[in-house]
């Protein structure tokens, strides 16, 4: 059975998870528990916290499974 990306977005962000990649530290869970849950559908709630919060938490993933792009944003 093949395992998908699982990709997320809101207004500002968009993250992919790679199940294949993930080794199960468990350090988004455990660290940010509001935006990475384990046992609710979806698995990653965006609106749960500021862009900047998911974006840090991201980039402590040690096996690169979670990644993320900012959406461009428009100059006033």
């Amino acid at each position: 059975m093949e395992i998908n990306n699982n990709t997320y977005s809101n207004s500002e962000v968009t993250v992919n998870y790679k199940p294949k990649c993930c080794i199960n530290a468990g350090l988004c869970a455990k660290e940010l528990s509001t935006v990475f849950r384990n046992s609710v559908i979806p698995w990653i709630n965006l609106e749960a916290e500021k862009t900047d919060v998911i974006v840090n938490q991201i980039k402590k993933c040690p096996s690169g499974a979670l990644q993320y792009r900012l959406h461009k944003r428009e100059v006033a």
